[in-house]
C-alpha cells in the first residue's frame, strides 16, 4: 500500500507495516493483553486511515504515531492507547537526549564546562565532561523517577553530581592514623607503614588522590595533627617543614579524577597539644604561608583551624601561638579557615567536629557513633527556594505548603539515590571500600553489598537564594529589614524541622546544608528567568546568592554581616560557611583579623573565613592586589588571580560566567 516513509531526520526509508503492528501488540502486552491478531486488525485500521488522510503522498513517522493514538483511542483500547503514548514520549525523550548530548558535547570540545573551579581545559578534562554529559542523559532518562528527573530538568531541584549518581558517593572524612599505622593498597601491591616525615606526608598525599578517584567530592583528614604526630616525635623542625612543604607541592599537583583536578583536599588541624602535634600544625601552617615554589598562593589544602576555648583562642591556652600564627597565616594566604568547637550545636562533641572547605560537616549517626573519622555525604539535592516564593505570590500559607511538598519530593529522590548506591559493591570502590576507609567497610568482601556501611553517611537537602526568595515575599531581604530577618530564621527553622522528620520516617542521617553553589546559582536563575521574566532583587542578577548569606553587592559592615548570618548556622547540620570580604590582604593588621574570627565564634558560627584578593604575577613574582590587567612593576599581563568559591580556593580564570558575575558584584564590608 506504501513504500516509503520520513523518518524525523528527513531521510526516506522503505515503509514496513509490521513495525506498527509491533508497536501496538507491545503496547498491549504492557497492560496484559497477548491478542497478536487484533494488533493487526488495528494495523489495518491505521493504514486505512492513512490511505484516506495522505492519498498517496509521502508521511511521517510522527503522522504515523498519531494516527495508531487515534485509532486506539476510537476503537475503545483506552489502557493500550495509554501505554503507547507513555511509551512514545519515553522515546522521545531518550532520542531529545541524545540530541542534547551532541551538542552539549560539540560545546565541550570547544571549551570545558566549569562546573566547579578545580576543573582545567585539559584534554583529559574535556573527555571527563564528554563522559559526565553522556551519564547525565542516561540517568536523567533511564534510571530516575520521572517526577524527580522533570523537577532536576524544569529547575525545581538540583540534583548535584547527576553524572555520578549510581556509581560512588560524595565525600569521606579519613581516618589517617590508622591507614598510616597500618599500611594500605592502591591496587598494585602493600604499602607499609612510614617511618620519618616526609614518607608519612607522601603517602598522605596519595591516600587523598587515591580516594578522590573513588568519590566525585572532597577528601578530608579530621584529625592531621593527631594522626602526623607520631610520625615526627624524633624529627626536628627542618624535616618536618620539609615534609610539610612537600604536601603542599603534591596536593597542587597531583592531578586525579582522569588527570582533570587535583584532589579537593582539606585538612583540620588546631586541637591537639602534644609538642609532636604541634610540631606538625606549626610546620604546616609555615610552609603553607611560604607559597609554592615561587610564592604562589597555594590552592590546596584547604587548612581548617579549629578554634577551642581552653585549647588555642585565648592567651594562655597552650595553642594560642598556634591560633596566633593561624591569624597570620590566613591575613595572607586566605587560609586558614576557622571551625569553631565551642558553638551550640558543635560543644556537644568536644573537639570532634571535622568540616571540609565546601563546608560539609558530618557528625551526628542515627546508626552507629557519632565520630567524624570514616563517614562522608553519600549524595545532596538542592532546592529552588525562590521559585517556590516567586510562585507563592506573597502567600505565606501557600509558600509553606509548596515548600513541604518539594522537600518530600527531594527527600524521596535522595532515598532512590541512597537504594541506587547501595546496590554497588565494595570492588566498585576498590579504595574507599576495599581499604576500610569508610566505617563498617574493613570486613567486607570485593562482592558485597555496600548498603550496609552506607548507613552511617549523610542524605543531603540543601537550599540556595534565602536573599532572593525574602525579597519575593517582602521586598527585602534579611539585610534591610529585621522584619525579613525573623522570616529567614523561621523558612530555614521549617527546612530542618523537615529533615528531621525525614530522618524519623526512614530511620536515615538526613541532613540540611547550606548550598555550596558554583555552577547551580547561575542554572536555577536562568530558569527561573525564562519563566517569569525578570523580578527586581530576584531573577534580575546573573546568580542567586549563596544558601542563607546577605547579597555580595549590599553595603554592610563586616561585624553586621557576622551577626546576621551566624544564626543559621545551628540549622544547617550538614555543613555551613560564611564570609567577609576584605579590599586587600590584612598582613599588616592581625588584630582586625582576629578580631573578626572572634565574632564569629560569639555570633555562634561553625565555620567561617575572610576573603579578599591574592594577585601575583608569574613573570615577576610580585604578589599584591593588581587593579588593573597588566603588572605595575614589570607590565606583564600573566597574572594569577586567587579566589575563594564556595569554600575553596581557585584563580579566576576557572570560574563559571554566574560566579565571575557575582565575583564582579562583592564589595568590601567595613568595620
Amino acid at each position: 500500500m506504501f513504500k516509503v516513509i520520513r523518518k524525523r531526520d528527513g531521510r526516506e526509508v522503505s515503509f514496513d507495516e509490521s513495525k506498527i503492528t509491533d508497536a501496538i501488540f507491545k503496547a498491549a502486552r504492557a497492560v496484559g493483553g497477548e491478542d497478536r491478531q487484533t494488533a493487526m486488525e488495528l494495523t489495518i485500521e491505521v493504514l486505512k486511515m492513512l490511505k484516506k488522510l495522505y492519498n498517496g503522498n509521502i508521511f511521517g513517522v510522527e503522522e504515523v504515531q498519531d494516527m495508531v493514538e487515534k485509532v486506539l483511542i476510537e476503537a475503545g483500547h483506552a489502557r493500550t492507547a495509554k501505554a503507547y503514548i507513555l511509551h512514545r514520549d519515553r522515546r522521545t525523550r531518550i532520542r531529545d537526549a541524545k540530541g542534547e548530548l551532541m551538542d552539549a558535547v560539540e560545546e565541550i570540545l570547544e571549551e570545558t564546562n566549569r562546573e566547579n573551579a578545580n576543573i582545567s581545559n585539559s584534554p583529559s578534562a574535556k573527555m571527563l565532561q564528554i563522559a559526565s554529559a553522556a551519564s547525565k542523559k542516561y540517568y536523567l532518562t533511564r534510571l530516575i523517577p520521572e517526577e524527580m528527573s522533570l523537577a532536576h530538568l524544569r529547575g525545581d531541584i538540583h540534583i548535584h553530581d547527576l553524572d555520578f549518581y549510581g556509581k560512588t558517593l560524595t565525600c569521606v572524612q579519613i581516618p589517617l592514623g590508622r591507614l598510616l599505622a597500618e599500611g594500605f593498597n592502591t591496587g598494585h601491591g602493600y604499602i607499609r607503614p612510614p617511618r620519618r616525615p616526609t614518607s608519612a606526608t607522601a603517602l598522605a598525599a596519595i591516600i587523598l588522590q587515591s580516594s578522590q578517584n573513588d568519590m566525585h567530592g572532597g577528601q578530608s583528614f579530621a584529625f592531621f595533627d593527631r594522626d602526623m604526630a607520631p610520625f615526627v616525635e624524633d624529627a626536628d623542625d627542618f624535616e618536618t617543614y620539609q615534609a610539610m612543604e612537600a604536601l603542599i607541592y603534591n596536593l597542587n599537583s597531583m592531578h586525579s579524577r582522569a588527570g582533570a583536578q587535583v584532589p579537593f583536599s582539606s585538612i583540620n588541624v588546631g586541637t591537639e597539644t602534644s609538642e609532636a602535634s604541634r610540631r606538625v600544625v606549626r610546620n604546616l601552617l609555615l610552609a603553607y604561608e611560604a607559597g609554592l615554589g615561587r610564592g604562589e598562593n597555594p590552592i590546596f589544602p584547604n587548612i581548617i583551624f579549629k578554634v577551642k576555648k581552653g585549647v588555642n583562642l585565648d592567651p594562655g591556652d597552650p595553642n594560642h601561638d598556634l591560633f596566633q600564627l593561624a591569624i597570620r597565616v590566613a591575613a595572607k594566604r586566605l587560609n586558614p579557615t576557622f571551625s569553631f568547637m565551642d558553638s551550640s550545636f558543635n560543644a556537644e562533641y568536644g573537639d570532634q567536629v571535622g568540616y571540609m572547605g565546601c563546608r560539609t560537616r558530618v557528625m551526628a549517626n542515627r546508626r552507629g557513633p557519632a565520630v567524624t573519622d570514616g563517614r562522608g555525604n553519600l549524595s545532596f539535592t538542592t532546592i529552588n527556594l525562590p521559585r517556590v516564593a516567586i510562585k507563592a505570590e506573597r502567600d505565606l500559607d501557600m509558600f509553606y505548603r509548596k515548600l513541604s511538598d518539594l522537600m518530600d519530593l527531594a527527600v524521596r529522590q535522595l532515598l532512590h539515590r541512597f537504594k541506587v548506591q547501595g546496590r554497588l559493591k565494595v570492588k566498585d570502590m576498590p579504595f574507599v571500600m576495599g581499604q576500610g576507609l569508610y566505617m563498617g567497610s574493613q570486613n567486607l568482601r570485593p562482592d558485597d553489598s555496600i548498603e550496609e556501611v552506607i548507613v552511617h553517611g549523610t542524605l543531603t537537602v540543601g537550599f540556595i537564594g534565602l536573599a532572593e526568595t525574602l525579597t519575593a515575599l517582602t521586598g527585602r531581604h534579611h539585610g534591610q529589614s529585621e522584619e525579613s530577618q525573623a522570616l529567614g530564621l523561621e523558612i530555614i527553622s521549617f527546612l530542618r524541622k523537615k529533615i528531621d522528620q525525614a530522618c524519623e520516617e526512614h530511620n536515615l542521617n538526613y541532613t540540611l546544608l547550606a548550598t555550596p553553589a558554583e555552577g547551580l546559582s547561575g542554572r536555577f536563575v536562568k530558569l527561573d528567568r525564562k519563566e517569569f521574566g525578570i523580578i527586581p532583587g530576584v531573577t534580575n542578577k546573573d546568580y542567586y546568592t549563596n544558601s542563607f548569606h546577605v547579597p555580595v553587592d549590599y553595603i554592610i559592615s563586616s561585624f553586621d554581616k557576622i551577626s546576621l548570618e551566624g544564626p543559621y548556622h545551628k540549622f544547617c547540620n550538614a555543613g555551613h560557611i560564611s564570609y567577609v570580604e576584605m579590599a586587600s590582604p590584612p598582613v599588616n593588621n592581625p588584630e582586625a583579623m582576629e578580631a573578626l574570627v572572634r565574632h564569629m565564634a560569639a555570633s555562634d558560627m561553625g565555620y567561617a573565613a575572610v576573603n579578599f584578593p591574592v594577585d601575583f604575577c608569574t613573570s615577576c613574582n610580585m604578589m599584591g592586589v593588581i587593579n588593573q590587567d597588566s603588572c605595575p612593576s614589570c607590565g606583564s599581563t600573566a597574572i594569577s588571580r586567587v579566589r575563594r568559591i564556595t569554600g575553596y580556593l581557585s584563580t579566576v580564570d576557572r570560574f563559571n560566567d554566574s560566579k565571575v558575575s557575582e565575583l564582579n558584584d562583592r564589595i568590601t564590608h567595613g568595620a
